[in-house]
């Protein structure tokens, strides 16, 4: 069971790499296929959007292939992509590729969760799946600083797309060892997509869309928003963008225990306020070295340690759907990402650059209205609503204890 869950993890360090390390080699590849910083963020919008959308129908079109299959294809064409994107010397023809690689994730990191769910018993479960999603982490605290620095110290973005198919290759000779994993019960796409008839449910994911949404507009363009910090150096960027990935892991790793302690309300809307004024005063701590890290630790931490008081809350509002609200809010967050590097564009386009911060705030704010109002919805039962085919009863639907709080 060890054995394959480090190498599920491996292949999810490798899909979270990809997703990460694009904005930290962006300005070189926009230098390369001749165009603009924030045209070339359309290549974070074109992975992230083909993620979030075929997740959920590559999960349900592919229920019935075997496991291994079904990984050993998604990686394939997970590399495939990332290699057309290192050689590829036109912008359309890159931004296909990036689709492409985003597909082959869609089609492994759902898969992966759900597989470290079923290698281990169920007194090891959580345990299997938290391992597996730690691939993700060492992704922002390891993959992309490694991946930026590739590109810094070789003078080549096109080199750290190889690096990142490396990723991908090893990850796939690992999965073509693995024992048979047993196949996931059939459930059709509509049933995957029910849950978002529930009004509090919607809140929440609406939550996470503005919030990540705005967090991924600074992101995007992290190379030119921080570049009076790193002087232009990519090696800097590098080693920021460790800071921002070893305090991703920590607010990831930290949450859990305060949403036990306190309530998902309240870390939700701590970490909310917090994000919002670090981005508002982003154009002044952004301009120096020290106040850059500070920024960087701070959103790290609050940004990831949103993630557990989310999921929390949406497994509490409906427990029976709990796998399909974990992929619906991972496919939500991935929108974000897609929808965030055109708002980043308008942006520097109107503001510059290094006023991306307050246009990231204004939509985290947005988030905490979303978040109260998620908070506040009466669920349907209790307002003597007739339930839909997929509500469910009303201990199942009433908030938990740390919730109401």
């Amino acid at each position: 069971m060890y054995r394959s869950l480090l190498v599920l993890t491996a292949a999810m360090f490798a899909i979270g790499t990809d997703s990460f390390v694009i904005a930290g080699i962006l300005p070189g590849a926009a230098h390369s296929l001749g165009v603009g910083v924030g045209t070339a963020g359309w290549l974070i919008t074109a992975y992230a959007f083909s993620y979030a959308v075929l997740g959920p129908v590559m999960a349900a079109a592919t229920t019935r292939w075997p496991r291994r299959r079904l990984f050993l294809t998604g990686l394939g064409i997970f590399v495939v992509g990332n290699l057309l994107t290192a050689l590829v010397p036109v912008f359309g023809v890159a931004l296909a590729s990036r689709a492409v690689a985003g597909l082959g994730g869609a089609m492994v990191s759902p898969t992966a969760v759900a597989a470290a769910a079923a290698l281990a018993p169920p007194e090891r479960r959580g345990r299997a799946i938290a391992t597996v999603l730690a691939g993700l982490s060492a992704a922002t605290a390891l993959g992309a600083p490694i991946g930026t620095a590739i590109g810094s110290l070789t003078g080549s973005w096109r080199v750290t797309m190889l690096f990142v198919s490396a990723l991908g290759v090893l990850a796939a000779a690992g999965i073509a060892l693995l024992p048979k994993i047993p196949n996931p019960p059939l459930v059709p796409l509509r049933a995957r997509l029910a849950p978002l008839g529930d009004r509090r449910i919607g809140m929440t994911l609406l939550t996470t869309l503005l919030v990540f949404t705005g967090l991924y507009i600074v992101y995007s363009y992290i190379a030119e928003t921080l570049d009076r910090a790193t002087d232009g150096s990519g090696t800097t960027l590098a080693v920021l963008l460790f800071v921002w990935g070893v305090a991703a892991t920590v607010g990831t790793l930290s949450t859990g225990h305060l949403v036990d302690r306190l309530g998902a309300r309240g870390v939700i809307n701590t970490a909310i306020v917090v994000l919002a004024i670090d981005f508002a005063l982003l154009p002044w701590s952004s301009a120096h070295l020290a106040t850059a890290v500070v920024a960087l630790v701070a959103w790290g931490i609050c940004a990831f340690g949103l993630l557990a008081p989310q999921t929390h809350r949406l497994i509490g509002a409906m427990p029976s759907a709990a796998p399909m609200l974990t992929g619906l809010n991972n496919a939500t967050l991935y929108v974000g990402v897609s929808i965030a590097p055109p708002i980043g564009q308008a942006g520097i386009a109107w503001l510059g650059a290094h006023w991306l911060g307050p246009v990231g705030a204004a939509l985290i704010a947005l988030g905490l209205i979303a978040a109260e109002t998620a908070h506040v919805i009466i669920p349907r039962d209790r307002a003597h609503h007739t339930h839909t085919a997929h509500a469910e009863p009303t201990p199942a639907l009433a908030p938990t204890t740390a919730e109401s709080r």
